[in-house]
């Protein structure tokens, strides 16, 4: 009678840490193989969302629907506005899974949180500089994080407001928890838009895409080439061999594509919302359901593809998440060229977080 082998181990391969010599810690983090999993969990998940603009209500809409929570908190400056759009999700209850709906202005209301999202952020006005407006969300993030982080000190930290990397290093020096506990969304959803565009041009579903945008997420963030494959196979030789016109400008100009999406979605509607949405919250299912997947999102990159390990910086990187938070970072066989614009990138960052005194 044949035998089925149910794992490599049988066949002679040292079990240990597999996963080691894939990914990496990030300083100060979390083992590769946390003890969490095996330690019991409460019956009973909790995710608040503060702030409930459009970008907030989307995630706590998605969130809802794909029944990730049992119970949303709502937290933002705007009482009336938020009582109606709880009071509207509420009314969809006969609809949804049963989930217990609260709200309020206060931090408190956050208490005993598994995942804490951030969505809240100043708006940049006409002709304000840069550095203006992170002095004005680090003033916000003062009387959002340290209260939050007393509530739900055992929580996860998801950070989506802008300049979300900027924002990640704030609120990880604002919380005290542990750079795994951190995590920003990064270009998570840079490389959603980049998966689509390479199916849309092959005619295959986006789910069966991997390609990965990784570094700060705007501008310069940096297009993976070589990890684009289709169906586990490697792409990139494929479109070269098929599409001469496939050369560093055509490259170039489908990155900025890419980074330009968002800037589209903007000018045409006035924000972006659905896309965030279901982005964040396939980092809460990983998150919370434990699920070991790789996102490309905002970590603590100190050390990693020659960025020098005192400058406390944070971008996005391919990570390992699940219940701890970041499980370890992917070390990606990077181009000169690419790692190259990675530090510049984190040089950039490094020195706008030192300017702000945290």
């Amino acid at each position: 009678m044949m035998h089925k082998t149910s794992s490599l181990s049988e066949l002679g391969f040292d079990a240990g840490d597999a996963s080691s010599g894939f990914f990496r810690a990030v300083a100060d983090g979390c083992p590769l193989t946390p003890t969490s999993s095996s330690a019991p969990h409460r019956r009973l998940t909790k995710v608040s969302v503060i702030g409930a603009g459009n970008v907030g209500m989307a995630i706590a809409q998605t969130i809802l629907t794909q029944n990730l929570a049992d119970e949303i908190a709502l937290v933002d400056a705007l009482p009336d506005k938020l009582r109606g759009e709880a009071l509207d999700l509420q009314h969809a209850a006969a609809f949804l899974p049963r989930v217990r709906i609260v709200s309020g202005t206060d931090a408190a209301v956050t208490k005993n949180s598994d995942l804490v999202v951030v969505t809240a952020g100043a708006r940049q006005i006409p002709g304000e500089t840069r550095l203006n407006l992170l002095q004005r969300n680090v003033a916000l993030y003062r009387n959002i994080v340290p209260p939050v982080a007393e509530h739900s000190p055992d929580a996860l930290l998801l950070v989506v407001s802008n300049p979300v990397d900027v924002l990640t290093y704030v609120a990880w020096k604002l919380s005290g928890f542990p750079a795994s506990r951190v995590i920003g969304s990064g270009t998570n959803l840079d490389s959603s838009r980049f998966r689509f565009l390479v199916a849309e041009h092959l005619d295959v579903s986006a789910q069966d895409v991997q390609a990965y945008m990784v570094g700060e997420h705007g501008d310069s963030s940096v297009a993976i080439w070589s990890s684009i494959s289709v169906g586990g196979m490697p792409a990139l030789k494929s479109l070269r061999d098929s599409h001469r016109s496939f050369d560093e400008a055509a490259l170039e100009g489908i990155r900025r594509a890419v980074v330009g999406g968002a800037y589209e979605v903007i000018g045409l509607k006035g924000y972006t919302s659905w896309a965030i949405g279901y982005s964040v919250a396939s980092l809460a299912a990983s998150l919370l359901r434990d699920q070991r997947r790789v996102h490309p999102v905002s970590v603590l990159a100190a050390g990693f593809h020659g960025i020098s390990d005192g400058h406390e910086v944070f971008l996005s990187l391919p990570a390992r998440l699940g219940r701890a938070g970041v499980l370890g970072v992917a070390e990606m066989d990077l181009t000169e060229a690419e790692a190259a614009q990675l530090r510049r990138s984190a040089k950039t960052l490094w020195e706008n977080c030192q300017l702000l005194g945290l």
